[in-house]
């Protein structure tokens, strides 16, 4: 079972258009998340910054390059940067997601659920353990916006990720606004999917926007939370304990207070016992 990563509070998604707002105002921000891959060079305006802003704030690193569900060989050279990405910034924890985006020699640059068959969780069971072996480290898997289902499936993917977390002992980056688009395109309850995952599965929480075409939406991450996410994470947070919630933005980008103006939402409609001040 992998230990849960300590509860540190509220944090916003670092991007590079923030740095001078964080580096000269230092705002009431409890922990950062960089996207690993952004860090695999050695140096440059990434690095300037990151060093200067890792010495105050705590940093989770977030990859989107890992496609765990692959059936392809595992790709070792970017282990291996990933690897010396970890070490140089010691983060508090690493997270990537619960997909696949490549098939041979074919790569979606997207990221694509998983059928949720036996076979796959065995398949994605086995690779996250050679994974965490070779990063001696914890990864924390999130759920995936989709917009597609399978026909061999064999149960839903608030099951499935549930029989990771007892196979593996896997922790979840729970994407609130991920799970509301996915409910709203395959008109599932959105809660039953919350409420399904057990407590100490749960290391982590994004709150993020998207984008409504009447039909379906689309996890775009360009714009605010929207009403209906902001209500169905303060509906899951009265039921859990303190759960590290951040707010990501990776398009479209507000002026920084815009987004600490969300970050603080977030911090309000959680429970009192989540704020430092509890």
């Amino acid at each position: 079972m992998n230990a849960s990563p300590p509860y540190l509070g509220f944090g916003l998604g670092l991007r590079t258009c923030y740095f001078e707002d964080i580096i000269q105002a230092q705002p009431d921000i409890d922990w950062l998340e960089i996207i690993s891959e952004n860090y695999f060079v050695d140096g440059g305006k990434p690095w300037h910054y990151l060093d200067q802003i890792k010495e105050r704030y705590p940093i989770a690193m977030h990859g989107v390059s890992m496609s765990i569900g692959s059936t392809g060989e595992i790709n070792f050279d970017y282990l291996s940067k990933l690897k010396r990405t970890i070490h140089r910034v010691d983060p508090v924890w690493l997270s990537d997601h619960l997909c696949f985006s490549s098939l041979g020699d074919f790569n979606s640059h997207d990221l694509l659920p998983l059928p949720y068959t036996e076979e796959a969780l065995a398949h994605l069971c086995e690779r996250l353990r050679i994974v965490q072996d070779f990063l001696e480290r914890p990864v924390i898997l999130e759920n995936v916006s989709s917009y597609l289902t399978y026909h061999q499936s064999q149960m839903t993917e608030w099951d499935f990720l549930c029989a990771l977390h007892r196979q593996s002992g896997c922790q979840f980056l729970l994407d609130i606004n991920n799970v509301y688009v996915s409910a709203r395109n395959h008109g599932f309850d959105a809660m039953d999917y919350l409420n399904a995952i057990p407590k100490q599965a749960v290391a982590q929480v994004h709150l993020a926007g998207h984008s409504d075409f009447g039909s379906h939406i689309v996890d775009t991450h360009d714009q605010p939370v929207c009403d209906a996410v902001w209500q169905l994470f303060q509906c899951y947070a009265q039921s859990m304990p303190p759960v590290n919630t951040m707010i990501e933005r990776d398009d479209n980008f507000p002026p920084f207070e815009t987004l600490m103006a969300e970050l603080n939402q977030a911090r309000t409609l959680a429970p009192r016992s989540w704020r430092s001040d509890g």
